[in-house]
C-alpha cells in the first residue's frame, strides 16, 4: 500500500508549551490507522493540525503527495479530508436526513440563485443530495430513521449519523475523534462493523480512541504518542508488547510489576 497521509516532523507550540514535538507517521491508503496515548499525549492537537483547525509551528503534512499544512479547513475538505469530533456536533432540531445532507456542502455546484429560485440546476442537485443521503443512512443502519429529529436518536445512533454526514463529503481520508466514546459494548460492536464497511468503500480511516479493545481489534497499524512525541508504531500486536507503551500507560512502577508477573508466569 502507498501512504495517503504523510506527517513529517510535525510540531506545535503554544506560548512556549510544546504540545506536539517532531511527530512523523504515515497512514496507508485503504487502511485503518489508530492514534493512541495517555491523557495529555497530544492526540487531539495532532488531529487538529492534520484537519486544519490549528496551524503547525513546524513540519509538513501531505495528502496524496500534496502539501496541505498551510491550507484552510475547507480547502482540505475539497481535497478529500473529512473529520468527526469527540463532542457530537449534530443539528439536533433538523431531521436525520437533513443532517447528512449538510455534510455535502463542500461539493455543491449549484449557485445560491439556482437553489433560491428553484431553478433546474438547483432542483437536480437537491434530488441527487437527497438520494446520496438516503443511501448513506441505509449504509450506517439508519435508513428507517431518516425523518426523525436528530436529537431524538439514541447516543450510538447519533455517532453513526455523524459518520454518515462525514461520508457525505465523499472523503478519501476520514478522521474520527474518539468515535466509541460513551458507547456500551453493543454500540461499540455495531460501530466497528460500520467502520469496516466504510473501509470497504475505499475510505481510509485515522482515528483517536481511548477504548484499547476497540483499537486493537479494528486497526491495521497504531501510532502511540506520549508527552507530544511518538514513542511507538506498529501492528496492534507489536504495540501491545512494546515496553515504552506499557510504561506510558501504567507508569514505571506498573510496568515493572507487569514485567515481574510475566517472568513469573
Amino acid at each position: 500500500m502507498t501512504a495517503l497521509l504523510q506527517v513529517s516532523g510535525l510540531t506545535k507550540r503554544f506560548r512556549g508549551l510544546t504540545a506536539v514535538a517532531e511527530v512523523t507517521f504515515a497512514v496507508q491508503a485503504g487502511g485503518i490507522h489508530g492514534l493512541i496515548g495517555p491523557n495529555g499525549a497530544g492526540k487531539t492537537t495532532l488531529f487538529n493540525l492534520v484537519s486544519g483547525v490549528v496551524p503547525p509551528t513546524e513540519g509538513r503534512i501531505s495528502l496524496d503527495g500534496r502539501a496541505i499544512e498551510r491550507l484552510p479547513v475547507h480547502a482540505r475538505a475539497g481535497l478529500g479530508l473529512a473529520r468527526t469530533f469527540q463532542n457530537l456536533r449534530l443539528f439536533e432540531d433538523m431531521t436525520v436526513l437533513e443532517n447528512v445532507a449538510t455534510g455535502a456542502h463542500a461539493r455543491l455546484r449549484a449557485t445560491p440563485w439556482d437553489i433560491l429560485f428553484r431553478l433546474p440546476a438547483g432542483r437536480a442537485e437537491e434530488r441527487a443530495l437527497r438520494a446520496d443521503a438516503l443511501e448513506l443512512l441505509e449504509f450506517v443502519g439508519l435508513g428507517p430513521q431518516a425523518g426523525r429529529r436528530a436529537g431524538d436518536l439514541a447516543y450510538g445512533e447519533q455517532r453513526r449519523l455523524e459518520i454518515a454526514r462525514g461520508l457525505a463529503a465523499r472523503p478519501r481520508l476520514l478522521l474520527l475523534d474518539e468515535p466509541a466514546a460513551g458507547m456500551n459494548p453493543r454500540e461499540t460492536a455495531d460501530l466497528a462493523a460500520v467502520l469496516r464497511r466504510v473501509r470497504g468503500r475505499g475510505v481510509t480511516l485515522l482515528l483517536v480512541e481511548h477504548d484499547m479493545g476497540f483499537v486493537m481489534e479494528l486497526c491495521d497499524r497504531i501510532t502511540v504518542l506520549n508527552f507530544g512525541r511518538r514513542i511507538a508504531e506498529g501492528t496492534p500486536a507489536e504495540v501491545r508488547a512494546d515496553p515504552a507503551v506499557i510504561e506510558a500507560y501504567l507508569g514505571a512502577r506498573g510496568a515493572s510489576r507487569l514485567a515481574r508477573r510475566e517472568v513469573a508466569s
